[in-house]
């Protein structure tokens, strides 16, 4: 082989090498630009995983949103601010009873069951108006939702009438419905539903229906809750008639019978 052709030789396979370098470089590239673009687009799906995640970690729940809405919703048959004032009775009684439960507490569905009956009966003749004021503070001591959920829907109670709103209340707090205080069954809107069909005001009835599953009222509910957190009124149920507490004779506690409720409201009356 001449000097000539083995220079060409190698001048040939340094090409070829400095070529097959440059080929490889460029296959490199291309793996690390790909590399890195799928790193960029997995770091960016963390990120808006986290960051997803912290948005719906700072949502308001529910019920925060429905305590911080500005437009209410209040049922008829209301009034004052927010609809927040119920009275119920013929107009031209004279006294108003005052009335503040909470639709998870026991003791208040002890005394729905027992004076219930005689409490709708002096309305019914006359006698007082009655004011009602809802609160939840069982809900705050449990992390529950019952008692909010329970007072949305009778204010969808309270939009169909005031019958409807009594007759609810009562069934909501009868021994057949009333859940133990440890069970929260009231937060969910099919076993509210499932009472408001015992009644007969209620039974079928779509609007209903449809103010509890969309929580047409829940914003109402919780200035309504509002009302008795101002109220300084510490438990329930607490009767008051013109400012005084209303409670058994000899005692700091509502009247829990027929009897000493008649004794109790009697003297209210008279007072």
């Amino acid at each position: 082989m001449s000097k000539r052709n083995s220079q060409a030789n190698k001048s040939a396979a340094r090409e070829r090498l400095r070529v097959e370098r440059e080929r490889q470089a460029k296959k490199d590239r291309t793996r690390r630009q790909a590399v890195v673009g799928v790193s960029i687009v997995a770091v960016l799906a963390v990120a808006g995983g986290i960051g997803w995640g912290v948005m719906q970690l700072n949502k308001p729940s529910q019920w925060e949103a429905a305590a911080d809405a500005k437009n209410i919703t209040a049922p008829k048959n209301t009034s004052g601010e927010n609809g927040t004032t119920v009275v119920i009775g013929k107009p031209a009684a004279k006294k108003t009873l005052e009335l503040y439960e909470d639709s998870r507490c026991p003791v208040c569905a002890a005394f729905e069951q027992s004076v219930g009956k005689t409490m709708d009966e002096d309305v019914e003749a006359g006698k007082y108006k009655i004011k009602y004021i809802g609160a939840t503070f069982l809900d705050n001591a449990t992390n529950g939702e019952g008692s909010k959920n329970a007072l949305s829907a009778l204010g969808a109670a309270l939009d169909v009438s005031p019958e409807a709103f009594l007759a609810y209340k009562n069934a909501l707090y009868s021994a057949k419905y009333h859940p133990e205080e440890s069970e929260d069954k009231f937060k969910d809107d099919s076993y509210l539903i499932k009472i408001a069909d015992s009644v007969d005001a209620l039974k079928g009835d779509k609007e209903f229906r449809k103010n509890v599953e969309d929580g047409t009222f829940d914003g109402w509910a919780m200035k309504m809750s509002e009302t008795f957190d101002k109220s300084g009124v510490e438990g329930t149920p607490t009767l008051k008639m013109d400012g005084k507490l209303v409670t058994k004779e000899g005692s700091d506690s509502a009247p829990m019978t027929a009897a000493d409720y008649r004794a109790s409201i009697d003297k209210a009356l008279k007072g």
